[in-house]
């Protein structure tokens, strides 16, 4: 807090980011002019080095003597091979000398774009490197309290030790290089690409909490797969998407289950920028870019109550809607019972537990509440997961507390009404992933575990359920991470588990008995004083064992001794657990399509500028021109206003990120060069248009009604 320039002051420099730049601007590796000393130094070698040759020279004519003919050719032979063997060693040294040199030349440098908040930054210095997660109170019991980072440490998360190599002063292009920079001062740090991805904290001291990584405005959304031209190029191309990483703090690269290699950019500019450093600068290969793929989230609404035309949807609609629901009904499998509410009660396959689900849409503000939350929904998960497994943690920081009380009363303001009573205390997980924007709520009883446990509620659950819990997070986990319309992952739904029965071990073992001839793989045996019942292995199953099922079979001991539990892992159908997962992930899906379903697209944020000369002379002209493009790429102008102070002119509107591509290059053709759009993600918007009333879920009118509609909006054209 001090920002102390003194000697004895702690060293804390904070690494924003680190950027490229060829080897060759270095200052160690640049000619610069020789100072006079060095020209007259030189020049005295040079006269040494010509005497020594001289005298040389006449040494050898003294000693030179007239040999015979034999001798003369003899030697004049050898000499000619030395001289060739000398003249193949001399080129194969050039040509290794200029390949070191041509791959010295092509390398790229990294350097970290820093700050010293305090004490005194010095070459060779040695310095602790704590990433953005790192935590002191974590390591400090580790640590000695006189540790320094010359001293052998133990292994600590997030902290490494290195020594900085070179200081360099920023000078536009040029770089200078440093031998000290006091605090306040801003610097290139050479060296540290292997320890550092993107941002980081450098101390002297591990007391020292890690700074906040910078936040960007862009956030990537446009995605593309990439792989090499030749598949031997495949090792240069991971380099180079790691270096590319490393360079650029808005990209992201990731590498789908599938073995795709992708880049995730924020928009069609930065995506052909990224290709391009890829392919010149750091993979240096030929590369294949398939088609941008753009992300689009699903989700549920309420069921509309007018349609198009703002008129209410009369008793001929609902009549429509009510022959829709059986119709729709009737492509349910068997075994699925859906109720005009929209609850969904499915059974597993082995009917030993039943699921009722119920989904509903969560308003606005929750869903954007839990985007903005996700790095702490994240935390709370960690900590739940310890407490859950009895693992010893650390006590946790009050300020996290503090937070994740602030986020559950926030959640309670904005989930008020009758049907959201006592959500908040019980919801069950998050997801995907179990951070994002959508909602896991248990709502049947014997069941008490919640999110909130961190804050104290931990409850030790002793129920039935205690066993299977965690397949049924897991199968909410898959139903959100792909809807079921084009398998992108749902924002801004509530899952409630309205019933979960599952049969007791006896209820098990007679159900087990019972289902044999549907399963053809259990047999069972009654004695007088027990009953035990076992599965079969595939090797045994067979039709004629099935016709001798009356016949007693003796049981093994292994068997005897099983765990009651595990009698369900040994039906046909496969383990109980994986069971609950497909059918919780099933009911999941079937409970949000029996509500009207949306697909939401990535908007961005448009800003349009001119110069007020601009629009003195073209006003009309220019603004028709913006408005023509924005309206055939679906975008809508928010406002126009001229910013305060200036004689700029900005026009806002929304564009939805699947439009975008070739936008910019549209708007400066069509506007002369007049007009320069900017683009940045700004959110997710459900997309309504006239086209998605044949998916037969948007209103549900029949065809001639709508038509008649449709010709009074549309002077009297046929839809």
């Amino acid at each position: 807090m001090k920002c102390s320039s003194e000697g004895t002051a702690p060293v804390i420099v904070f690494v924003s980011k680190m950027f490229a730049v060829d080897a060759k601007a270095l200052p160690h590796n640049k000619p610069r002019p020789l100072t006079q000393e060095e020209i007259a130094h030189r020049r005295e070698l040079a006269k040494q080095r010509h005497a020594e040759k001289l005298a040389a020279n006449q040494g050898k004519e003294l000693s030179e003597k007239s040999p015979s003919e034999n001798s003369f050719e003899v030697t004049g032979n050898t000499g000619d091979m030395k001289g060739e063997e000398q003249h193949l060693t001399g080129q194969v040294e050039i040509v290794t000398s200029k390949a070191m040199k041509q791959e010295a030349d092509n390398k790229e440098s990294f350097i970290a774009f820093a700050r010293v908040f305090s004490g005194i930054v010095q070459r060779g210095q040695k310095i602790f490197v704590l990433g953005p997660k790192y935590d002191p109170a974590e390591s400090l019991h580790k640590l000695s309290s006189q540790c320094s980072a010359t001293n052998d440490l133990p292994l600590v998360p997030h902290m490494t030790c290195c020594t900085l190599e070179n200081l360099y002063l920023l000078m536009g292009r040029e770089l200078e290089d440093l031998e000290e920079v006091p605090a306040g001062n801003v610097l290139g740090i050479g060296g540290l690409q292997d320890f550092v991805l993107k941002s980081a904290t450098l101390s002297t001291s591990p007391a020292c909490p890690p700074f906040t990584p910078l936040n960007f405005e862009a956030t990537p959304i446009v995605r593309v797969a990439v792989e090499p031209k030749h598949p031997s190029d495949m090792p240069q191309l991971v380099r180079g998407m790691k270096l590319l990483n490393q360079a650029d703090p808005c990209v992201q690269v990731l590498i789908q289950e599938t073995g795709e290699h992708v880049l995730v950019t924020a928009g069609e500019v930065h995506l052909q920028r990224c290709l391009d450093d890829l392919k010149e600068r750091f993979a240096k290969v030929q590369i294949s870019v398939s088609a941008p793929i753009i992300p689009f989230r699903e989700t549920i609404t309420r069921p509309p109550k007018v349609d198009m035309v703002n008129e209410e949807i009369g008793k001929q609609q609902k009549v429509a809607v009510i022959h829709q629901t059986k119709e729709d009904q009737s492509k349910i499998p068997e075994g699925i019972q859906v109720d005009s509410d929209g609850l969904v009660t499915i059974s597993t396959p082995n009917k030993q537990a039943t699921l009722s689900v119920r989904a509903m849409p969560l308003p606005e503000e929750v869903t954007r509440l839990l985007e903005e939350n996700s790095d702490l929904i994240r935390t709370m998960e960690q900590l739940n997961t310890s407490l859950n497994e009895d693992k010893k943690t650390h006590e946790i920081n009050q300020k996290t507390l503090d937070r994740i009380k602030e986020f559950k009363q926030k959640l309670e303001q904005n989930l008020q009404g009758r049907k959201w009573r006592n959500a908040v205390d019980q919801i069950w997980s998050f997801g995907p992933r179990k951070c994002g924007p959508n909602i896991l709520l248990h709502n049947f009883e014997g069941y008490k575990r919640s999110v909130w446990q961190c804050l104290g509620n931990a409850v030790k659950e002793v129920s039935k359920y205690r066993d299977f819990d965690n397949s049924i997070v897991s199968g909410f986990q898959l139903a959100t991470l792909s809807g079921p319309m084009c398998e992108e992952p749902l924002m801004g739904v509530c899952f409630t588990v309205e019933k979960w029965e599952i049969n007791t071990v006896g209820d098990m073992l007679s159900t087990s008995s019972q289902d044999s001839g549907e399963c053809d793989a259990v047999e069972h045996k009654e004695n007088e004083d027990t009953t035990l019942t076992s599965s079969c292995t595939d090797e045994v199953c067979s039709v004629n064992e099935h016709q001798d099922s009356s016949q007693s079979v003796p049981k093994s001991p292994e068997k005897t001794s099983k765990h009651k539990g595990e009698v369900l892992l040994a039906d046909c159908y496969g383990p109980f657990s994986g069971q609950l997962i497909a059918t919780m992930k099933e009911a999941c899906r079937y409970a949000l399509q029996a509500k009207p379903q949306r697909l939401m697209a990535a908007m961005y944020t448009c800003e349009i500028m001119a110069t007020a000369e601009v629009l003195a002379h073209q006003n009309y002209v220019f603004a028709g021109r913006v408005y023509a493009v924005l309206s055939k790429r679906e975008g809508r102008v928010l406002q126009e206003e001229m910013k305060e102070g200036t004689d700029v002119f900005i026009i806002k509107a929304v564009l939805p990120v699947a439009e975008s591509f070739g936008f910019a290059d549209e708007i400066r053709k069509r506007t002369s060069g007049l007009a320069s759009p900017q683009l940045v993600f700004s959110h997710w918007e459900v997309k309504i248009s006239i086209h998605s009333i044949w998916f037969g879920d948007l209103f549900p009118v029949d065809v001639a009604d709508w038509n008649n509609k449709w010709k009074r909006l549309s002077f009297g054209q046929d839809i």
